[in-house]
């Protein structure tokens, strides 16, 4: 099994691990200067967007419902407040996933990271301002394009935020919009597993996510930068802060960058350097990460930053102080990513898969022992089944795989095979029983997925995620088992998530607008529908030819005053002149004919026709049912 992992309570890793260096117990408390006190957030309607109230149970012995080594990674991530980083540098922890980080300039406060929900970033700078004066926020840094680092932003920034500075690195915009738009409804459903938000935060439930403790659940945000970093080197003063950049696209996140204060020696490494393994494939899905060249930018930074930086911090976790430490930090870290990458692919040429070089991979001594090398977050078995997918894909090469049933056809069959339900579940019973509950739970899946009413496969599979989720060393698999237990038992548990914010959606461009639709059309129901129309965009200048053919929505730019597709052989049927603010209004559900400025050239019911094709996403699909 992967070192990171067990399935039963972890307790061995007391043995295996040095839990007698308490260094970074000691880091994490340095500089603290005050807790939010009560430690909640509430939003508008007086409901809690953030309680980090609900994880005092950490104070007390690991129990054993969970392994020691996650419980003490949730000890030091959920401690939270104001702290002092370096002088001139603080930084709030425990108010979201992420980090705020404050750096003060010579008339206000440039902010990195705003956290995820409005409510949380304002009050953490509430709670900087408390300490440290009521100074003006000067300037906002995003480090990268996921949204617990740009989401609270009005909650820093006043209502009119002209002439603030807004830096992010070169295609922050696109892929803070894009990442989540086309695959967001299936993201969003796999995050709720993820973070295990909807679990009770408690020793048997909910405790942590390894790389903080949750997501907050306010109101999100965002205000498009105003300044591109494109290229490493460059450099920015932002209120007398002088900042020299590092570009990192591809690594964390697609737009990602490390950055150096001189003047403060200190350097943020963003979220590319943490105390955890980080994720190739993150579980709730996402484009594959290149481990590779994650490597190298470490190693880069380490080469560009560690002479000149006496303390290196990032979004998430405490930050490590000395040259030596820096340097050790980001090394160990490199070579992390360096081995899983090359490891999986001299192993993949060996003709391994995936899911063989998972079980084969060890890590070497050195990394197994750092703390901040632990699978908390990412782990050794999926990151590397992470980069056997960027090089060779979902199929592993035998034919068998190559045209299987899928899953609830494929567990009828075998549960006949078995004989029947009664006796997968005697089966699983056994492996289980002798200590293999991953089997275990292989069997019960399919006995669940054959017949998803057989109360007593449901109960047994729920038993069986609930013991490899308290033996799980790894925060996001023991939420996704345990988000698993209870969705046997009880449903579907919806939450308040919002995948539809307007303020995301206003900063698509109209190319992503209309491949949003396009991925929504139902093409069956398409197949006969043949439509041409343009939509001419007089604040933008731009005139988008869209057509529907063959059950696919497809479009090209071109200039207002142009033909839109002049190897057309025929006209648009419908032409709508319009402004971007209207169209907005129009994709969002207001009626055409209500929508006054709207420019109507041709058939207006063929718009009405185009709706008619698309399908409403389902945000609460079966997960560990059929």
């Amino acid at each position: 099994m992967p070192s990171e992992q067990s399935a039963s309570t972890g307790h061995g890793a007391y043995a295996e691990l040095p839990f007698d260096d308490t260094r970074d117990f000691t880091d994490a408390g340095r500089g603290f200067l005050a807790p939010l006190v009560p430690p909640v957030v509430t939003g508008a309607d007086g409901g809690r967007v953030w309680d980090a109230e609900a994880y005092g149970f950490l104070a007390g012995e690991c129990p054993d419902t969970a392994h020691p080594s996650l419980w003490r990674q949730g000890q030091l991530v959920a401690k939270q407040g104001l702290f002092e980083v370096t002088e001139g540098i603080y930084q709030v922890r425990g108010l979201d996933l992420s980090n705020m980080t404050l750096v003060e300039g010579t008339r206000g406060v440039v902010v990195i990271d705003p956290l995820i929900s409005t409510e949380c970033a304002a009050a953490a700078l509430a709670l900087y301002r408390e300490h440290r004066g009521d100074r003006p926020v000067t300037g906002v840094i995003y480090t990268h394009s996921h949204v617990d680092h740009f989401g609270g932003v009005r909650g820093v920034l006043p209502e009119d935020p002209a002439g603030i500075p807004v830096l992010a690195p070169q295609g922050f915009l696109e892929h803070a919009v894009s990442e989540n738009v086309y695959a967001g409804t299936a993201m969003t459903r796999r995050a709720v597993y993820m973070y295990g938000d909807a679990l009770p935060k408690s020793p048997r439930g909910q405790i942590g996510c390894g790389l903080g403790m949750t997501t907050s659940a306010g109101t999100l945000s965002l205000v498009p930068p105003t300044v591109d970093i494109t290229r490493t080197g460059q450099e920015e003063t932002v209120d007398g802060v002088r900042i020299v950049f590092q570009l990192t696209p591809g690594t964390e996140a697609p737009a990602e960058m490390n950055f150096l204060f001189p003047g403060h020696r200190a350097l943020c490494m963003a979220e590319n350097a943490s105390h955890t393994l980080h994720n190739v494939l993150t579980l709730r899905g996402a484009l594959v990460r290149d481990a590779r060249v994650w490597a190298h930018y470490l190693d880069e930074a380490a080469a560009l930053f560690a002479p000149h930086a006496d303390v290196a911090f990032a979004s998430h976790h405490w930050p490590t102080w000395g040259r030596e430490g820096i340097v050790r930090h980001l090394t160990q870290q490199r070579d992390l990513y360096a081995y899983l990458h090359d490891q999986t692919v001299r192993m993949l040429n060996q003709g391994m898969t995936g899911t063989e070089i998972a079980e084969e991979i060890t890590l070497p001594p050195a990394l197994r022992s750092a703390w901040h090398a632990r699978g908390y977050y990412g782990s050794v078995s999926h990151n590397v089944k992470a980069v056997y997918q960027r090089y060779m894909g979902w199929f592993d090469g035998n034919p068998a795989h190559l045209w299987e049933h899928p899953p609830a056809e494929a567990a009828k069959r075998y549960v006949e095979c078995l004989g029947g339900t009664d006796a997968v579940v005697a089966h699983a019973g056994r492996y289980a029983d002798d200590g293999d509950p991953r089997f275990a739970a292989t069997l019960l899946s399919h006995a669940v997925f054959a017949d998803e009413q057989h109360a007593g496969a449901r109960e047994a599979l729920a038993r069986v995620y609930e013991r490899l989720g308290h033996g799980s060393e790894n925060g996001t698999w023991r939420n996704f088992y345990l988000m698993g237990a209870q969705e046997l038992r009880e449903g579907v548990t919806t939450t308040q998530l919002d995948i539809a914010d307007p303020e995301m959606t206003s900063a698509l461009t109209v190319e992503q607008l209309i491949d949003s639709l396009a991925v929504r059309v139902n093409g069956p129901r398409a197949w006969t529908e043949h439509l041409v129309m343009d939509w001419v965009l007089g604040d933008e200048g731009t005139r988008h030819r869209i057509r529907l053919s063959n059950g696919a929505l497809t479009h090209l730019t071109s200039p207002a005053d142009g033909p839109g597709d002049p190897d057309a052989t025929e006209s648009p049927a419908l032409t709508l002149t319009l402004t971007r603010p209207l169209l907005l209004r129009l994709l969002a559900g207001e009626p055409l004919e209500r929508l006054d400025g709207v420019g109507v050239e041709g058939d207006p019911s063929v718009f009405g026709a185009l709706l008619a094709t698309l399908d409403q996403p389902d945000p609460w699909f079966a997960l560990t049912t059929p």
